[in-house]
């Protein structure tokens, strides 16, 4: 069988109606249906058995499942310099957040300061998807031990008049107060932000465990009309 009709072998109707409702913009018709820990296991397999390298030039694809399985093979790739490549080929063809946050190298963990410049390219990039995979990717593996408070200067000067980059943002810094308080409530204190990332970012703060009574209360004072 092809991919593409392994991905129909694998089509649930009903989650297809579904991931529809929660991808606005993409066609129902170009939605299999595959859930994600089939899709996993597909990728897995196909990486395993290392035939898998026609299909990750097969681009655009015409399915949305074909771009969660492409990103998911991407993210099995175990050498970092060919991940790259595969992954900047990849980066333009994202049209959804689905896909875009799905994609997450487990390589990445090992070259931390080579993925740092990467990041920095992604998140200035005028494509939505690339840059909020930079941003994501960021999240990811710089808010924890490799932090160092000059990350957030990234993220913070994203100006955008896309709802998904503009949401990431908010997540991002939502993530950072829960992890850095003290080097990121001061974004807020200063309005780095625009009116509404800041105040989104405040929302999902106050929305996360991770984050005190007394600093929620806190953030509330923060919060800006307009």
């Amino acid at each position: 069988m092809t991919i593409a009709e392994e991905l129909f072998a694998l089509q649930d109707k009903e989650y297809a109606a579904f991931q529809a409702k929660l991808t606005p913009g993409i066609e129902a018709e170009r939605i299999i249906g595959v859930r994600v820990p089939r899709a996993r296991e597909l990728a897995k397999r196909l990486y395993r058995e290392g035939d898998y390298h026609p299909f990750l030039n097969s681009l655009p694809h015409l399915y949305f499942d074909e771009n969660i399985l492409h990103a998911l093979l991407i993210s099995e790739i175990k050498d970092f310099d060919t991940c790259m490549v595969e992954l900047e080929k990849f980066l333009p063809y994202i049209d959804n957040w689905a896909v875009c946050d799905i994609l997450s190298p487990k390589v990445f963990q090992k070259r931390k300061g080579q993925l740092l410049t990467a990041i920095q390219g992604w998140v200035a990039s005028p494509l939505a998807y690339t840059c909020r995979f930079g941003m994501e990717m960021l999240m990811t593996h710089f808010l924890d031990d490799a932090f160092l408070p000059e990350y957030l200067e990234l993220p913070s000067r994203v100006r955008s008049q896309e709802y998904y980059v503009n949401m990431m943002t908010a997540w991002f810094f939502a993530t950072a107060l829960a992890k850095q308080w003290d080097s990121a409530i001061t974004y807020l204190e200063q309005n780095r932000l625009d009116t509404w990332t800041h105040n989104k970012t405040i929302q999902k703060a106050r929305e996360s465990y991770r984050i005190s009574a007394d600093q929620k209360e806190y953030l509330k004072t923060l919060k800006r009309k307009g």
